[in-house]
């Protein structure tokens, strides 16, 4: 006996991509339900060797279903997520809007799957679970298991995220002023701030009044909730021309000495991780290799020798999977593994 699933949001990139991710995985599905706004309605996704039509979001009827994987942007979550919450599902959101919600947990299965147990222990619980930002995902990935050895006291971290961060819109706009440059049409941007083609742009959501951007009070203010609330955070995000996979380059300052060999060993071994490290021409991961894959890769393992513990790293995953896709899967699965436990 399975479960039945609903996708919201099915038409987008994340949406096609948790349709994927639960074939892919073979997560016990007894029935799933394609679910988009009424202009979609109609329109045809895979699943596995399915194909399902989308169904209308305000006509369907979600009680019917155990697990609503959201990914249909803040506003239809805000409105939609406590409604499905109330009829007895469990809405997985992949949204902005509950992550900062001290009633709503925000999770990573490989660091604080505890969490998630203890919520669904609790007889007044919304029903409603939060995804965390792509960059923030692989980031604290890549942070626990080192975290549980040596203690982290600070993290700067700079993001070189994909355009597909920003939708399909952004996966267009990369495209289009890539071959209109070299037939000498103009550039105009239209989802960025600036010409992304052969550029980078330190700009990713809007602007705040400290200067940071909201993508970056988002990492900080994330790896506190899921990681540990006295980890100091400084992050500079920043969108780059590639289509698919975020990369992060990321300083550590530990409380007590870690060696690298003994850094590279502890994530070898860790959760949801690929270490890749060796100190020759193409020994370390790029966005263009991780596509499609699971895992959060890292590389360049490193002393710092400007501080007494200090370690560099290279994180990179793809944020439509790990970032997105994947992590609410296996909030599903951790739900059905330990908490439900119907398939």
């Amino acid at each position: 006996m399975g479960y039945k699933v609903a996708v919201v949001g099915a038409t987008g990139n994340v949406g096609r991509e948790m349709l994927n991710i639960l074939a892919e995985r073979e997560f016990p599905v007894d029935e799933c339900f394609a679910i988009a706004s009424r202009k979609s309605m109609g329109v045809e996704v895979s699943f596995g060797n399915k194909t399902l039509k989308c169904k209308d979001l305000e006509q369907f009827d979600f009680s019917q279903v155990d697990f609503v994987l959201m990914s249909a942007g803040s506003a239809v979550s805000k409105e939609w997520s406590p409604k499905i919450g109330a009829m007895g599902p469990i809405v997985i959101d992949n949204s902005s809007c509950w992550r900062y919600d001290a009633e709503v947990p925000l999770i990573v299965p490989e660091v604080n799957a505890h969490a998630l147990v203890e919520y669904m222990a609790r007889n007044n619980r919304r029903n409603i679970i939060a995804n965390p930002n792509c960059s923030t995902a692989q980031l604290v990935v890549a942070l626990k298991p080192l975290h549980d050895v040596a203690r982290i006291k600070r993290v700067v971290v700079s993001t070189y995220q994909s355009v597909s961060g920003a939708g399909k819109e952004g996966l267009d706009e990369l495209w289009n002023q890539t071959k209109g440059i070299f037939v000498n049409d103009s550039a105009t941007p239209r989802k960025f701030s600036k010409q992304i083609a052969f550029n980078v742009i330190p700009h990713i959501d809007v602007f705040m009044e400290d200067g940071s951007t909201k993508e970056e009070w988002k990492m900080v203010a994330e790896t506190k909730k899921i990681l540990d609330k006295n980890i100091k955070v400084t992050a500079t995000c920043v969108r780059v021309p590639v289509f698919v996979g975020h990369s992060e380059s990321i300083n550590i300052e530990f409380e007590e000495f870690l060696d690298e060999h003994e850094a590279r060993d502890i994530l070898r071994e860790a959760p949801g991780i690929m270490v890749i490290d060796k100190r020759e021409d193409g020994g370390y991961i790029t966005p263009i290799e991780c596509v499609g894959d699971y895992a959060t890769y890292i590389s360049r393992i490193r002393q710092d020798s400007t501080i007494d513990n200090g370690l560099n790293l290279w994180c990179v995953s793809d944020n439509l999977r790990k970032g997105a896709a994947l992590n609410a899967v296996q909030i599903a699965e951790v739900l059905g593994n330990r908490c439900l436990k119907k398939g």
